[in-house]
């Protein structure tokens, strides 16, 4: 570790926080300090837990800090990633992955209350009673590494990206849990016709069930926690790039490359940033054009996005030309979505 690194070990503080993104990827988890605790962070566990009061639930899962969002089987809690606890690291994330999930109030609230589903599925393990089964399936499957997915199916509720509740009876469960626990949800009226909603009414006769009992599980276990874990941002990162990294779509980065342009120059826009600017207006322009879900021109935004990042494309021209390019780019985007239906997606 370079010299620089070590002499500021002792400082007070996240001495690290000003440190070029080289620097700072050389730093191990360990040495991070960070904690939960006061964190900004903390707020956000606070007002999950407010949730969870507020539908009369006893139970609180425990949190700590890992590498990524994470609930270890049979543990009634989860991990946060560290990312989310100091804008430096979210700015680092941003730059080795291109995207910060959680990375605004929204998002975040929807993952906590998706993993605090499976830390009371642990908690009470629901998994083992018939009418758990007979519902979601079998949490005995095998967790597969992808999935294959029906983006018109309503056997499912839509609540975080890529269909996720599709993956496995366990998401399944946590994503349902999720739409039921979320303040204000109308989630009677939002999937009345659906199959799904025969799911959202068992959680809510499950929970009114087990609300005021006892959890059966209360270990407070922290499994990977950063406290001992001596890998570096840079194995970190090194690791999820290889884990992650999408196969290379050829129709989809052929749209991309017909609206942008792969050659850097001194005033060109990212076109990453471009699509980030027009996402709210292009949202709507789209799903009415091409008459899809919005639920589906939220990953077809996120897709495009994504490989705008991972191919370092630039706007070319006038940037309201390329405005009106994006248009035409979203649209087929989603075109290729729908005609993508059984696409497999990396868990």
């Amino acid at each position: 570790m370079p010299s620089r690194i070590r002499s500021r070990r002792a400082r007070r503080g996240y001495w690290w926080a000003k440190l070029p993104d080289e620097e700072l990827l050389e730093v191990r988890f360990c040495d991070l300090g960070l904690t939960l605790d006061g964190s900004p962070f903390a707020a956000l566990i606070a007002r999950l837990y407010e949730d969870l009061e507020r539908r009369g639930i006893q139970f609180r899962p425990h949190c700590w800090l890992g590498e990524e969002w994470f609930t270890p089987d049979g543990v009634p809690g989860f991990a946060v990633p560290f990312f989310l606890t100091h804008p430096r690291l979210r700015q680092l994330e941003r730059r080795m992955l291109g995207e910060v999930e959680g990375g605004n109030r929204n998002w975040v609230m929807r993952i906590l209350r998706h993993e605090a589903g499976h830390a009371i599925d642990n908690a009470y393990r629901l998994r083992r009673r018939r009418l758990w089964r007979e519902t979601f399936g079998p949490a005995s499957l095998p967790y597969p590494d992808s999935y294959r997915t029906r983006p018109g199916s309503r056997r499912y509720v839509q609540h975080l990206g890529s269909w996720y509740a599709q993956s496995h009876p366990t998401e399944d469960f946590a994503e349902t849990f999720a739409v039921w626990l979320k303040p204000a949800s109308r989630w009677r009226s939002h999937y009345a016709g659906w199959p799904a909603l025969a799911k959202l009414e068992f959680v809510d006769r499950l929970m009114r069930e087990v609300r005021e009992e006892p959890a059966a599980v209360r270990t407070r276990l922290h499994i990977d926690s950063l406290v001992h874990d001596t890998r570096t941002l840079r194995e970190h990162y090194r690791a999820m790039l290889k884990r992650y990294s999408p196969p290379t779509r050829r129709e989809e980065d052929e749209l991309l490359d017909r609206v942008f342009s792969r050659e850097p120059g001194r005033e060109r826009l990212r076109a990453a940033t471009l699509l980030r600017r027009l996402r709210p207006k292009l949202h709507e322009l789209v799903a009415a054009r091409v008459g899809c879900s919005a639920y589906l021109i939220h990953q077809v935004m996120r897709t495009a996005i994504r490989r705008a990042t991972e191919l370092e494309l630039y706007v070319q021209g006038d940037r309201r030309r390329a405005a009106r390019h994006c248009e035409w780019l979203l649209t087929r985007f989603a075109r290729v979505f729908e005609r993508s239906v059984g696409r497999r997606l990396t868990l």
